[in-house]
């Protein structure tokens, strides 16, 4: 089974990489591009034999452990078969 974090800043926190990524894709010929925000995805590949609700219980609390900064960070949790 494959766990996928998907991490990014929370609303109101300054993403200087996003503006760098909107300011390019500017400058690029993309005048439609208003802002940008980045973020990370982390695959964990899990045991099979674990039931979704516990491995996803175990990558929440890795999350608020290790993946994620819960100070200005958000994430999401996705348990795939």
């Amino acid at each position: 089974m494959k766990a996928i974090v998907t991490v990014g800043l929370k609303p109101g926190v300054l993403d200087v990489q996003g503006k760098a990524v909107a300011s390019a894709l500017n400058e690029l010929g993309y005048p439609s591009v208003e802002g940008a925000r980045v973020g990370k995805v982390i695959e964990i590949q899990m045991d099979g034999d674990l039931d979704p609700d516990t491995a996803k219980a175990q990558v929440t609390e890795m999350c608020e452990k290790l993946l994620a900064n819960t100070v200005i960070e958000s994430y999401r949790v996705d348990i795939a078969g």
